[in-house]
Formats: C-alpha cells, sequence, structure tokens
C-alpha cells in the first residue's frame, strides 16, 4: 500500500501518469481480488481519489463500482463506498471557488459520466433497490446519487423511474424516515423528481405527499421553521403548479384547511428573519397557485370559496392590516388577496367589509388606495395595490357601482372629514406624478368594465377647477389635461379610460363628440407625424375617434358617422387612419401586458398597457376597421338589419316566453293529471276494498243465520222448527237483496256526485239558476248515510242482546258450579245399607257427569258467543271506516272534478238506458202479478217474522 501512501501523503511531484496507474491498480484489485476486505479497501481509496480526479476515477472505475453494488450488496461498508464514490464524480458541489469556465468543464464531465450511468437501465433500477436497505450509510449516498442524476439528466432518469415497478413508491418512503438528514435529502430528491413531469407529480401527490409533507412542515414549527420548511413548500408547488388533478385533490382532501395556521403572524415589529420571510414568501406563493387565474374557471372557484369558509382570507387580511410586516411580504400578501377574492363575489364582499386599525376605522381599499396614488410608495407594493383593485371590480357589478357611487355628488361627504375611494381616484388623476396618473385612470376604467350603467352614471361627475369658475364634467377635465400636452404615461393613461369609457356606451360618445374641440383635437394628434415615442399616443387617439364612430347613434347632426369617416378620409386618409391604429398592437409592452392579468413591470417607464385594455383592443381594432371602410348604403343596410334582427329578436323573445308559459301549464295539467290518477287509484282500491268487507259481511251474516237457525230447531218446537225452515230462506234472500241494494247505492251514489259536480260547473260557467238535481243528490246521499246509520244501529243491538246472553250463560255456569260443590260435600247417611248406598253414590256420579257434560258444553257456547261478540265489534268498526271511506270519497269527488263534455254525455246516455230497464223490470214485475203494496207487505212481514224469530231465540237461550 505504498502507493496509496504516496498519493494520499500529499505529495504533487511526480508525473501525471502516476495517478492513472494508481488508479488502475485499484481497479484491478476490485475486479480480481478475492477477499473482501482488499475488495472494500481498493474502493474507499478510489473514493478520496474521486473529488480530486474526476475524470480519472470515473473513465475507469465506474464499471467496476457498478459491478460492486451488484455482487456486494450483503456488505453495507463496501457497497456506501461505491455510492460515495460515484456521487463524487457525477457531482458538481465543490467546496473551493473555481472559474466560469471550469465550472462548466465540471457540468459538462458530470453529464456525460450521468450518461454512462443511466445508458443500462438496471443501474437506475439497482440504485432504486438498494434505497430500500435501512442502513444509514447505505441509503444516504444513495439519496444524494440519485438527486444528481436527476439534475443532470432529469427528464431521461425520471422516464426510467417512472417505467420502473414501484420506483416512485420506494422513493415516498424515505419521507417517513426517522432520521432528519435522509428524510431532507429525501425531500431535495422528490423536488427534482417532480419537476416538469405531470405523471410523477400525479404518482407523488397520490402517495399521501400531501399528507407527509404538511406533517413536516407542522412539525418544524410552520414560517417560523428553517430551510426544511422551505424545502417541503418548492415541493409543493412542483406538485400542484399547473397540474389540475393535483390541485382538485389538494382542496378535496380538506388540506387547504391546514394551510390557516401558516399564516398566523403577530403583530410584533420584530422576528422577521430572512427564513421567515423566505417561508411565508412561499406559503403565500402557493396559495396563489391555488388561485391562479390561468387555472380552469372552476377550479379556481372552489378553491376561493373554500379558502373564505376555513378562513384563510380573513387570516390573510389580518396580515394586511398588520403593522411591522416587511414590505415584501406586504407586498405578495396583497398579490395573494387580489388573487383570492378575483371573480368571486362572497370573498370581494369579504374584502369590502375589512377596515384598518386606525381611528376613525378606515375601510382597507381606501388605506390600499392611499398607498397607490402616493408617489413615495415603492412601485412594487403600488402595482400590487392597483392590482388588487383590479381584481377586486373583476366582474364586481356591485363594487363596481359603490367606487362610482362615491363620486357622485349625492354622496360626496360635505364635511370632508373622510376620504373616499372616488376622491383618491380623482386626486392621483389630477396629480403631477405621471405614475399616479396612470394607475387612477385605470383602476377608474376598471370601475366601468363591462357596466353600462356606471359609464352613465360618471357622466353626472363635476369637478370643481377653479373658485369662481363653474364646474366641469370629469370627461370634459379628462379631455383638457388630454389636450394641454402632458407626459406620455399621463396622456397614455386618460386615452385607456376614454376608450373604456366610450365603448359600448352611446351616450358617453355623445357627450364626448358634443364638445366641439374635441374631434379637431384628435384628428390633429393622428395626422401629424411625430417621433417613435408619440406614435402609441396617436394610435390610442385613432382608437378613440374610432370607437366615436363604431358607437355612434347618430343623435348629432355635425357628428354623424358619415360625417367623421368624410373627415377621417379628408384629413388623415383611410389607410393612414389604420396604419396609426395598429400602432397599438404592434407596440412591444402590448403583447406582454396581454398575457397576465397581473401589472408586472420592471420599472415605472414600463408601465403602459393593461391587461383588461389589450382585450378590448383586440375585440374592437377589427370592428373599427370595417366600419371605417363602409359606405353610407352599407351602413344604412347594416341599421335595417341590426333592426330587423332586433324585431325578429323580439318576435322570438316573445315566442319564447309563449312557450314557456305554455310549457309551465303542460307541467301543471302533467301534475294535476298525475295527481288525479293516484286519487282515482286510489278510489278503486278503496271500492275493491268496500266491495270485498261487504262480501265478508253477507258471508258473516249467513253464517250466523244459519246457525240461530240450527239452535231453534234444536230447542224449539217441530212448529217453530217447521215456521224458521219456511222463513230462512226469504231472509237470506231478503239480505242478499239488501246488499246488492248497498252496492248499487254505493255507485249510484258516486255517479250522482259526478252529475251534482258537472251541473256546478255547468251552473258556474252559464251563471243560470240552481240546479235542482244537487239538491235531489244530496237528499239522497243523506238517504244512504241514514240507512247506513240504521243498519249500525241494528248491529250494536245485536251486540247488546249477545251480551246479555252471555252474562246470563255465566251466571247459570256459577249456579252450577255451587250444585257441583254441594253434590261433592255430601256425605252418606250411617245406618244405611250398602245397596242404598251404592245406589245414592251411582246416582250421584251420573248427576255429577251430566252436570260435568252441561258445564262443557255451556263453555263452548260461551266461547261461541265471544267470538260472535267480536265478529260483531269487528263489522261494527268496518261498518264505521266504511262511512268515513264514503263520505271522504264523497268530499274528494266534490273537490277534484276533471270530467269532460264526452264522459258527461256518455254518463247521461249509460243513466238512460239504466232507467229504462228499471222501467222494463217493473213492468216484468206487474206482469207476473206483483205490486208494489204486496211487495211492502212482504217485506213488514219478513221483518215480523225476523223479530219473532228474535224473541224466540231469547226465549231458548233463557231456557238453557
Amino acid at each position: 500500500m505504498n502507493f496509496l501512501r504516496g498519493v494520499m501523503g500529499g505529495q504533487s511531484a511526480g508525473p501525471q501518469h502516476t495517478e492513472a496507474e494508481t488508479i488502475q491498480k485499484l481497479c484491478d484489485r476490485v475486479a480480481s481480488s478475492t477477499l473482501l476486505d482488499d475488495r472494500r479497501n481498493a474502493v474507499r481509496a478510489l473514493k478520496s481519489l474521486s473529488k480530486k480526479y474526476r475524470l480519472e476515477v470515473g473513465s475507469q472505475a465506474m464499471e467496476h463500482l457498478i459491478r460492486v453494488l451488484q455482487t456486494d450488496r450483503s456488505d453495507s461498508e463496501i457497497i456506501g463506498y461505491a455510492l460515495d464514490t460515484l456521487y463524487n464524480i457525477i457531482s458538481n458541489d465543490e467546496e473551493e471557488e473555481v472559474e466560469e469556465n471550469s465550472a462548466r468543464q465540471s457540468e459538462d464531465l458530470g453529464s456525460q459520466f450521468t450518461e454512462i450511468f443511466i445508458k443500462q437501465q438496471e443501474n437506475v433500477t439497482l440504485l432504486l433497490s438498494l434505497l430500500e436497505e435501512f442502513d444509514f450509510h447505505v441509503r444516504w449516498p444513495g439519496v444524494k446519487l440519485l438527486t444528481s442524476l436527476l439534475k443532470h439528466l432529469g427528464p431521461q432518469v425520471q422516464q426510467i423511474i417512472l417505467v420502473s415497478p414501484m420506483g416512485v413508491s420506494r422513493l415516498m418512503d424515505l419521507l417517513a424516515d426517522s432520521r432528519e438528514v435522509i428524510r431532507n435529502d429525501g425531500v431535495l430528491l422528490l423536488q427534482a423528481l417532480t419537476r416538469s413531469n405531470g405523471a410523477i407529480q400525479k404518482i407523488v401527490a397520490f402517495e399521501n405527499a400531501f399528507e407527509r409533507l404538511l406533517d413536516i412542515i407542522t412539525e418544524e414549527g410552520n414560517s417560523d421553521g428553517g430551510i426544511v420548511v422551505e424545502d417541503c413548500l418548492i415541493l409543493l408547488q412542483n406538485l400542484l403548479k399547473n397540474n389540475n388533478s393535483n390541485q382538485n385533490f389538494f382542496k378535496e382532501g380538506s388540506y387547504i384547511q391546514r394551510m390557516k395556521p401558516w399564516f398566523e403572524v403577530g403583530d410584533e415589529n420584530s422576528g422577521w428573519s430572512a427564513q421567515k420571510v423566505t417561508n411565508l414568501h412561499l406559503m403565500l406563493q402557493l396559495v396563489r397557485v391555488l388561485v391562479s387565474p390561468t387555472n380552469p374557471p372552476g377550479a379556481t372557484s372552489s378553491c376561493q370559496k373554500a379558502m373564505f369558509q376555513c378562513g384563510l382570507l380573513q387570516q390573510l387580511c389580518t396580515i394586511l392590516m398588520a403593522t411591522g410586516v416587511p414590505a415584501d411580504i406586504l407586498t405578495e400578501t396583497i398579490n395573494t388577496v387580489s388573487e383570492v377574492i378575483r371573480g368571486c363575489q362572497v370573498n370581494q364582499d369579504y374584502f369590502a367589509s375589512v377596515n384598518a386599525p386606525s381611528n376613525p376605522p378606515r375601510p382597507a381599499i381606501v388605506v390600499l388606495l392611499m398607498s397607490m396614488v402616493n408617489e413615495r410608495q415603492p412601485f412594487v407594493l403600488r402595482c400590487a395595490v392597483l392590482y388588487c383593485f383590479q381584481c377586486f371590480l373583476y366582474k364586481n357589478q356591485k363594487g363596481q357601482g359603490e367606487i362610482v357611487s362615491t363620486l357622485l355628488p349625492s354622496t360626496i361627504d360635505a364635511t370632508g372629514n373622510s376620504v373616499s375611494a372616488g376622491q383618491l381616484l380623482c386626486g392621483g388623476l389630477f396629480s403631477t406624478d405621471s405614475l399616479s396618473n396612470w394607475c387612477a385612470a385605470v383602476a377608474l376604467a376598471h370601475a366601468l368594465q363591462e357596466n353600462a350603467i356606471q359609464k352613465e352614471q360618471l357622466l353626472r361627475v363635476q369637478l370643481a377647477t377653479s373658485i369662481g369658475n363653474p364646474p366641469v364634467s370629469l370627461l370634459q377635465q379628462c379631455t383638457n389635461i388630454l389636450s394641454q400636452g402632458s407626459k406620455i404615461q399621463t396622456r397614455v393613461g386618460l386615452l385607456i379610460l376614454l376608450c373604456t369609457w366610450l365603448s359600448n356606451c352611446p351616450i358617453a360618445v355623445t357627450h364626448f363628440l358634443h364638445n366641439s374641440a374635441n374631434v379637431p383635437f384628435l384628428t390633429g394628434q393622428i395626422a401629424e407625424n411625430l417621433g417613435e415615442e408619440e406614435q402609441l399616443v396617436q394610435g390610442l387617439c385613432a382608437l378613440l375617434l374610432g370607437i366615436s364612430i363604431y358607437f355612434n347613434d347618430n343623435s348629432l347632426e355635425n357628428y354623424m358617422k358619415e360625417k367623421l369617416k368624410q373627415l377621417i378620409e379628408k384629413r388623415i386618409g383611410k389607410e393612414n387612419f389604420i396604419e396609426k391604429l395598429g400602432f397599438i398592437s404592434k407596440h412591444e409592452l402590448y403583447s406582454r401586458a396581454s398575457q397576465k392579468p397581473q401589472p408586472n413591470f420592471p420599472s415605472p417607464e414600463y408601465m403602459i398597457f393593461d391587461h383588461e385594455f389589450t382585450k378590448l383592443v383586440k375585440e374592437l381594432e377589427g370592428a373599427i376597421t370595417k366600419a371605417i371602410y363602409k359606405s353610407s348604403e352599407e351602413d344604412k343596410k347594416e341599421e335595417e338589419e341590426k333592426k330587423t334582427l332586433e324585431q325578429h329578436d323580439s318576435i322570438v323573445t316573445h315566442y319564447k316566453n309563449v312557450i314557456r308559459e305554455q310549457d309551465l301549464q303542460l307541467e301543471e295539467l302533467k301534475q294535476q293529471i298525475s295527481t288525479l290518477k293516484c286519487q282515482n287509484e286510489q278510489l278503486q282500491t278503496a271500492v275493491t276494498q268496500q266491495a270485498s268487507q261487504i262480501q265478508q259481511h253477507k258471508d258473516q251474516y249467513n253464517l250466523l243465520k244459519v246457525q240461530l237457525g240450527k239452535d231453534n230447531q234444536h230447542q224449539g218446537s217441530h212448529s217453530n222448527g217447521a215456521q224458521m225452515n219456511g222463513i230462512q230462506p226469504e231472509e237470506i234472500g231478503r239480505l242478499r237483496e239488501e246488499i246488492e241494494e248497498l252496492k248499487s247505492n254505493q255507485d249510484l251514489l258516486r255517479s250522482q256526485l259526478a252529475e251534482k259536480d258537472s251541473l256546478i260547473e255547468n251552473l258556474k260557467s252559464s251563471q243560470t239558476s240552481p240546479d235542482t238535481n244537487e239538491t235531489t243528490a244530496s237528499a239522497r246521499d243523506s238517504e244512504q248515510v241514514a240507512e247506513l246509520k240504521q243498519e249500525l244501529a241494528t248491529l250494536k243491538s245485536q251486540l247488546k242482546s249477545q251480551s246479555v246472553e252471555i252474562t246470563k250463560l255465566q251466571t247459570e255456569k256459577q249456579e252450577l258450579v255451587q250444585k257441583m260443590e254441594a253434590f261433592a260435600q255430601s256425605v252418606p247417611v250411617p245406618g244405611e245399607s250398602e245397596t242404598v248406598l251404592a245406589a245414592k253414590t251411582t246416582d250421584l256420579e251420573g248427576r255429577l257427569s251430566a252436570l260435568l257434560q252441561e258445564t262443557k258444553e255451556l263453555k263452548n257456547e260461551i266461547k261461541a258467543l265471544s267470538e260472535e261478540r267480536t265478529t260483531i265489534k269487528e263489522q261494527l268498526d268496518s261498518s264505521n271506516s266504511t262511512i268515513v271511506i264514503l263520505q271522504n270519497e264523497k268530499n274528494q269527488l266534490e273537490v277534484n272534478i276533471t270530467d269532460s263534455k264526452k264522459e258527461q254525455d256518455d254518463l247521461l246516455v249509460l243513466l238512460a238506458d239504466q232507467d229504462q230497464k228499471i222501467l222494463s223490470l217493473k213492468n216484468k214485475l206487474k206482469e207476473l202479478g206483483h205490486s208494489d203494496e204486496e211487495e211492502d207487505e212482504l217485506e213488514s212481514v219478513d221483518q215480523d217474522d225476523e223479530d219473532d224469530e228474535d224473541e224466540d231465540h231469547d226465549r231458548g237461550q233463557g231456557d238453557v
């Protein structure tokens, strides 16, 4: 090992080939030595040489080191040395400062060795398998090596890991390692792994990365934590930025709620370390990633609502109004609040209600506008306030109205104790600072964006220029300042405001053209040949004049569309006008402002265009060009077509309303039909149940009559039995007729109710005298109810008689029991002969058996009568329910009548046929020799016989 001492002893003398030969000998020993200790010592020596001689060690030893990883996995020490050596070869980390050329060569060398290593994909797979080892000396260098590979050739290594089985899952286990060094380097590894790869980002997110990272941030102390928190926040940004799937997963996993404690920052002036500022800055950026305007609108809206519901927005507003917050954190907080409230009505309303902790309290919007129009504030802070104001007014017509109302005469505070947002905007609009002019003009333009009502309201604003002079409108004052030739930034801001104000508002165009000096000023500005700096102003003047033509309603005779176009053609020329109009979109700052809503400029000189204004220019440039080249005839045709289209649209709208009303009526009728069908089904069910109940009553009644007839035949005489046999069939027939009559009465009752309700409808429509049939139907209904009540009374009387009989039987039973006890207690008299005693005993036994038999029969009779009583009670209950059902049917039929005229005619025809059949049957009865009086006499005889039968039955039961 003398050659090792020479190399490691620090001797720099000697030829260069000595190091190469030493490395070659070490590689031969690693490849050929059979002893593990020798191979381990050789790899350790290569590790010590690898930092200083990267090229030599990498070119000669990489293959041998990879073979060591494959064959010597049982020895963690040699594996650790091999991984450290590979890391030194591939990594560009150097402690000493190096020159730029040297650093570039080192980076190229690392990329070349990385390419050699990953050329065989099995090497990366082998490295992933080594990360499963828990040994610190294997796992930690393995993590560092894989991180270095990803830094050099990230996309290629990402693809290999992606196709490797369980590759990403193995790396996720690093976050759960109890050793902080490995866990922290694991976070750095995942940072490099998830950079610009959506597929790996999704896998990592679904491997519970959000939960683990948020736990680490909480354990480290949130914003007060160290660099580990910073690394975790960067990894979270990699997972969420431009990844809609992960953003949705983050929201649905309720992880937004866990972000609230991050922003619980105290109000103290101290305690803002550089690391804390960095952490909080990244946390605010992470919130902005979730609500970025470039995200899908639905995802952004749901995240905004979640942030308001969990109190995150309230916490951000607390930081916004706190004291002692560093300027960069305050600026980023304003930008974050801006995007959290942008386009979300609930959040915008809450922000409007936030007050600054001052005396008296002022709205947060007013306090922010004070900073925007204050030229002593930092430029980035003023840009952030402008962005916040724009986001507050974005799709917020309520907020736009509140801002404009502070400029109207009726709402201005006469005392001057409080400053409103409108006063601040007017002060900034007419101040000497050009940046304040531009910011105030753009802010006021956003208060008018896509809101024709506020554009008309702003025409009412009057400004007092000086004492003794009449007030001037805001529109006129803007044009006056524009004509005075102020700074370019001021004029650009005023032209942006005027273009936004006049677009889609013919009334504002009329007010603008009413001032005779405006059109000559615009044409003069456009026609002049000025320098490149003034070309943008010329283009904006051309746009303003084009808007005055395009949205002109021809209400002013001197400034009609055709006259303005003739003026352009004479003084400017159409081609020259269109060329000047194109200066806007060709400006170098136009495309930059059109990319993002946030005004992000390196310096105030670049603050020229607004994002929403670029959209307006894109929308109007082509339309104005077409309007300039159109002839008067084409304009007339277009106006006629517009009128025709408006008439057509009004007709279509009218028919749409008619169809909508008819649809509503159809829906209501369908609902009524479905309701009536349900009611009809219920009525049919009730009728079926009633028919079955009537049939049960009929069977039970017949059974009772048969039982009563047998009992009377057994206990009475033969003559009475013969009489019962003679009457019973007639009674059964009469009962059947009564049941049939009840059923027919029920049907008749329903038909009469329908007839009555149809007659009521006819009376309502024709307003004639009341119908007598209704009274007749009501009388018939009352008769039917009376008959049912009479039947109920009959059943009640029968129940009462049965109860009396049961009471009698119970009394007789008690008497028999007493007799049995008397017989049982009788004792034979002394001196009597055995024969007499035997005869008495036999007599007593016979009488006792007879009494027992009689008692048994009485028990059976009592049981039968109890059952009859229960049956009769059920009949009584069913009769009561039948009456209630009939009454409910009547009420429902009275309320819900939808029979058509055709159905009424059919019912009348059926009733006529029924009457005809009844007359024919009566005639047949008369022909057979039966008269109505005879039928009545027969019915009375039947009733008397039935009463006699009941009396005989009672008398027979009494004998028993």
